[in-house]
């Protein structure tokens, strides 16, 4: 087993050490840090060919190794997405209120690093980089334990970026990365409440589940994604269909995509048809209830081994594949209390030409995100202007939806005053 009491107490030196830098010292390590992924570009695919043959072999689905794969235009985006923190506001020392008592005690509200975090996450190898660039920026330290299907290409772009924040002057433990994939080494470090001020997971429902339920440590859970767009009553075809195509097939394997529609029964023919047939011209296959279900099957020109009959499980299913189900429903009343239901809390969008459906989708509609008449792909850090992110928290204390610096840190008080004692 790793000696994670030893990578905990670094973490906690490091993340001490932080404090007292500059944004622009910061921001020069996290330049260098960017160029030297791409400088190693070759290391890490090297590496990521080892986990991507390692996945095949094991059986990994398609979705899965999507998310595993990297290739030099991943990588630059990986570095862009370094540089793109390096151009946001430091929130460190940021005051959040400032008061004046009346027996002359000055009161000041301050953003701080929270301090260690720990980040438990799967197939995902940019991650590595994103946590780095985004805990490094707010003053934190971060231990990464990642899984066995990428333990390769995170050895590999940890080293990088260690090394190039050893080369900037800094303490090159504000970055670790537990090596060992064995079950008993996750399971302790998800109890090392006495170095570790927060645990955040990434990955599948089943891995968010377990952390939330065996850690010790404070977890910010972030969701799975079971993703909705309901087609109402007035949805435009051609907004329709690019919005579901884009938001269901651009990447399957990501948290963001959609895998559910909900349709108004009176467009099932004009809307529902035509975004259909949209998606099987990349052979994805719809799980249809039985009224969609008629009407796309009456549809001749449709692949019809593409179409099969729904379950109640399918309406609950992350699918990170070609895969999506229907739910048709007679009104905007009954889209939002089935996405309720079956949503993971995480991203939902509404097709409508009627603002009062869209005003009452956006308000009772209980997910992180919520959209109108755009695809679930845009709920990401860096598509909202945070850089990097370090998750979308599908939770609802001290941080919902992406996460970007300024949910990497706390508070606390600074209190000055001339003498004076409570009386």
């Amino acid at each position: 087993m790793t000696d994670l009491e030893t990578l905990g107490k670094n973490a906690r030196e490091a993340a001490y050490s932080l404090v007292k830098y500059s944004k622009s010292d910061k921001n020069r390590a996290l330049a260098n840090a960017a160029e030297a992924l791409r400088e190693h570009c070759d290391e890490i695919l090297q590496a990521n060919r080892r986990d991507l043959d390692n996945g095949r072999s094991s059986g990994m689905s398609q979705g899965i190794l999507d998310r595993l794969m990297l290739n030099k235009e991943r990588i630059d985006g990986m570095a862009d997405a370094i540089l793109d923190v390096t151009r946001l506001p430091d929130p460190i020392g940021e005051v959040l209120s400032e008061d004046i008592r009346p027996n002359g005690l000055k009161i000041v509200k301050k953003r701080v690093p929270i301090g260690v975090i720990g980040i438990i996450y799967e197939a995902r190898p940019n991650v590595t980089s994103d946590a780095f660039a985004l805990t490094f920026k707010s003053s934190n330290a971060v231990i990464l334990k990642g899984g066995s299907d990428a333990i390769h290409s995170n050895m590999a772009i940890a080293g990088v970026l260690r090394k190039a924040l050893k080369d900037s002057g800094f303490n090159e433990n504000a970055i670790q990365l537990i090596e060992a994939t064995d079950h008993e080494t996750t399971q302790a470090f998800m109890k090392m409440h006495d170095c570790v001020d927060v645990l955040i997971p990434r990955g599948s429902r089943r891995l968010i589940e377990a952390v939330v339920k065996n850690a010790s440590v404070p977890v910010i859970e972030t969701g799975a994604g079971n993703c909705h767009i309901f087609l109402d009553e007035t949805a435009d075809v051609n907004k329709a269909v690019p919005i579901v195509f884009n938001a269901k097939t651009q990447r399957i394997g990501v948290c963001n995509a959609c895998e559910s529609f909900v349709a108004d029964r009176t467009v099932l023919p004009t809307v529902l048809v035509p975004v259909i047939r949209k998606l099987q011209e990349r052979n994805v296959t719809c799980y249809a209830d039985p009224e969609s279900l008629a009407v796309l099957r009456a549809a001749t020109d449709l692949h019809q081994e593409l179409i099969q009959p729904a379950t109640e499980e399918d309406f609950g299913t992350e699918y990170l594949d070609y895969k999506i189900s229907v739910k048709t429903v007679g009104s905007v009343e009954e889209a939002i209390q089935h996405i309720n239901h079956y949503s993971t809390k995480h991203s939902e969008s509404i097709i409508t030409e009627n603002p009062d459906h869209a005003a009452r989708f956006l308000n009772e509609v209980d997910s992180a995100c919520v959209y109108w008449n755009a695809s679930t792909r845009f709920t990401d850090g860096g598509q909202f202007g945070f850089g990097a992110e370090i998750g979308i928290s599908t939770a609802k204390l001290h941080a919902r939806g992406p996460m970007g610096l300024k949910e990497l840190t706390t508070s606390k008080y600074e209190i000055t005053g001339n003498g004076q004692i409570r009386k």
